[in-house]
């Protein structure tokens, strides 16, 4: 395990109001880039999160949240004036969940830091704030630094129907994305909003391997497709029997592929030399880290579970 790579987040952050039967079950610190860098730090991999929240008491919460879970705070703001975001997501009886999210468009500070990157390092980012045009200056400097420094960038799409109507005019960041992407990661949902098709090899042929050479399409509970420039796989995702909330499980997954590009010392150069046992490897634990976010109305991997995961690679 080579503890000296990084992961760094980049992203929303917004308070998730969990409903089953109309009642309020739950109340979570969220966003997807958020829900992904709690269980990074959970596993004890170094890792931070950029971003920021309102200067109000639910902001405080998310950022003694980030602090208690191992989350690296340096790049991470509370703004005087800003109000924090809150969602209320509403859990069906299979712990699929719909949403309403209550929130000021993102928009980059007067001033900001950005983390230093390395090679080997990770930036996880994606959903809307990677696309909306508040946000574009810090994403693309980010982006830029990430990539002169041999980093890997890991772009999850992340695109919700309810930003369908600016889809074309987001789509020529979501293009710039792509480009300064070493991995897009999608769900089927995601391509079906964007291309009105679900047939992962097909985006990848025709929109994504001109631009960015992986990507991985997730379906819930379906195949997993991995296209490369060399080939493409397909994956089962695994079955799951005590689902309680589904909320997480994309940004888990994300989480789980970036810690295991670090534990098993996997180097950008190195991804077009893998092959399917080598995937399958990455998959798995991807699985393995949106399996257990699944399992609780938490968005993140349990502590337990982290701490076995790690200790088991």
């Amino acid at each position: 395990m080579n503890s000296a790579r990084k992961i760094v987040g980049m992203g929303e952050t917004i308070l998730d109001i969990l409903f089953r039967g109309g009642q309020p079950v739950a109340a979570v610190p969220g966003g997807s880039t958020f829900n992904s860098i709690i269980s990074v730090g959970r596993t004890g991999v170094p890792c931070a999160f950029v971003g920021y929240t309102g200067a109000d008491t639910v902001g405080r919460q998310v950022l003694d949240f980030l602090h208690d879970n191992g989350v690296d705070t340096g790049h991470f703001q509370m703004r005087q004036g800003a109000k924090s975001a809150i969602s209320l997501a509403f859990l069906s009886d299979a712990g699929d969940a719909s949403y309403s999210f209550y929130n000021e468009p993102p928009h980059v500070p007067a001033e900001w830091t950005l983390p230093e990157m390395h090679s080997g390092d990770v930036l996880l980012y994606g959903s809307y704030y990677a696309v909306c045009p508040g946000m574009r200056p810090m994403v693309e400097q980010l982006q830029q630094r990430a990539a002169r420094a041999g980093a890997f960038v890991y772009y999850d799409i992340n695109f919700r129907p309810s930003h369908q109507p600016e889809l074309e005019a987001l789509r020529p960041a979501v293009l710039d994305n792509f480009r300064l992407s070493t991995i897009v990661r999608g769900s089927a949902d995601d391509l079906e909003v964007m291309y009105a098709s679900r047939d992962a090899r097909d985006i990848y042929n025709r929109y994504i391997s001109p631009c960015c050479p992986y990507f991985i399409c997730t379906a819930g509970a379906g195949q997993i497709t991995v296209c490369t420039p060399t080939g493409s796989y397909d994956f089962q995702a695994p079955l799951i029997d005590d689902v309680v909330s589904t909320v997480g499980a994309g940004d888990n997954f994300n989480a789980g592929f970036s810690c295991a590009l670090v534990w098993l010392g996997i180097m950008p150069a190195d991804l077009l030399g893998l092959d399917r046992n080598g995937w399958q490897r990455l998959v798995d634990i991807a699985c393995s880290f949106a399996a257990e976010a699944c399992r609780s109305t938490e968005n993140y991997i349990s502590r337990d579970f982290a701490q076995t995961v790690a200790k088991n690679i």
